[in-house]
């Protein structure tokens, strides 16, 4: 991957227990948060297999400029070991290291940890397994998320929109829109729950076979977030 090129997060994230896992490795924690003036901490690599390993380790600038998670190749994050080999049934320390303060809003990385596949036999595939772990790194003054919610409509299109317009990020799971009459409409926002700090997110609205919401129309909007429960009314808008 060319390091100077901006590319839409592919990494697969899978939260069990309060640990990462694919296959025979686990990466914990599932999440890092950095407090204020904390410059480092670690992550851990485990092979559960029965068989030797080798990883990578990246770090990666998170935003969603264009409403959408992205990432960016970054040196803000120094890794120690990036590369390592891990025997079966051992375990691999992975230092981190923030080498820029975050300054008015919390800062957010993410750390891909790549598994690299032996070489496979003839007429095998073997594939590459990725974890994504984020980085939420603050600042030292005080932060909080600011989320305000709309429905754009455009064409046979909608979409939920969250705009945390604080300088904190907010997570906002089993999220819920309900339309006149009680029918149910659907997100992909609890794949990916996450509206960072003076960001925009954007989900599509799934029909599910039934009739968008109009322009003008109101949608009732349930869900948990990270400050509390999320109970509102949230306003159809025109989308240019």
């Amino acid at each position: 991957m060319n390091p100077n090129v901006k590319t839409i997060a592919a990494a697969l994230a899978v939260t069990l227990a309060g640990m990462a896992q694919a296959q025979s490795l686990t990466v914990l924690p599932v999440s890092i948060q950095l407090t204020p003036g904390q410059g480092a901490t670690s992550l851990t690599v485990l092979n559960q297999g029965d068989a030797e390993t080798s990883v990578q380790v990246r770090v990666f600038a998170w935003n969603q400029a264009s409403g959408t998670d992205e990432l960016v190749a970054s040196s803000s994050v120094l890794t120690s070991p990036p590369l390592a080999m891990i025997a079966p049934g051992t375990s691999q320390v992975i230092r981190l290291a923030l080498r820029e303060v975050p300054v008015g809003k919390e800062a957010t990385y993410r750390i891909l940890v790549d598994q690299i596949p032996a070489p496979a036999d003839p007429g095998t595939v073997r594939i590459a397994l990725r974890l994504s772990i984020p980085v939420f790194a603050e600042p030292k003054t005080r932060t909080t998320p600011m989320i305000s919610y709309r429905i754009e409509r455009k064409g046979g299109q909608a979409w939920l929109v969250a705009a945390n317009g604080g300088s904190r990020h907010e997570t906002i799971r089993d999220i819920a829109l309900t339309a006149g009459g009680g029918r149910m409409l659907g997100t992909g926002a609890n794949a990916s729950p996450y509206i960072l700090a003076g960001a925009t997110r954007r989900w599509m609205i799934e029909s599910r076979g039934g009739a968008l919401p109009e322009a003008g129309s109101t949608m009732r909007l349930t869900g948990k977030g990270d400050s509390g429960p999320v109970d509102q009314m949230v306003r159809v808008v025109a989308s240019r």
